[in-house]
């Protein structure tokens, strides 16, 4: 007596590989909607000219005003150099000094503000200027108030040194 014959197992190479490019494709829909979100949509050609042109025929609004007399401050760095020289402790007074560029700390909607602080030192968070690091995140958040704000401080090679609330 013959024992039948088993039929052969189907393979499962053809449906794991279809949900597996399902996922790609639904990956780079889901990137490419937050990146057109996160966009705007604003197309810089080059030609800002007639832009140009345009905004400077209209008074200034109070928000236009503000931003203006930010900019003859000085940069975001130089302001934030500034109050710690005013109000700051020795230690975050000598910890500032390391600081070359300040981004994020002019525009703060209370909701998620992000300021990011570049310095020119090494090591990232476990180096040697962690400490460092963290003064200056505190002194950030002596000189700048938000009621949800994230700062971060970088190292030269752009490795989070630390970061705080503000």
């Amino acid at each position: 007596m013959t024992q039948p014959q088993q039929q052969p197992k189907k393979s499962k190479t053809r449906k794991t590989l279809g949900f597996g490019c399902l996922g790609v494709v639904a990956l780079v829909v889901v990137v490419a909607a937050i990146g057109t979100a996160a966009g705007g949509g604003d197309s810089d050609d080059g030609n800002n000219s007639d832009k140009a042109a345009t905004t400077n025929d209209k008074p200034k609004s109070d928000d236009a005003k503000n931003d203006q007399a930010a900019e003859d401050k000085g940069s975001q760095a130089d302001q934030f150099k500034a109050c710690v020289a005013k109000s700051g402790t020795s230690n975050e007074k000598e910890a500032v000094k390391h600081v070359t560029k300040v981004t994020g700390a002019d525009k703060n909607n209370d909701v998620l503000d992000a300021a990011e602080v570049f310095t020119d030192f090494s090591g990232g968070i476990v180096g040697p200027h962690a400490s460092d690091g963290k003064l200056i995140a505190s002194a950030f958040g002596s000189c700048y108030d938000s009621k949800n704000g994230l700062v971060t401080v970088y190292d030269k090679s752009g490795d989070v040194l630390s970061n705080g609330n503000y």
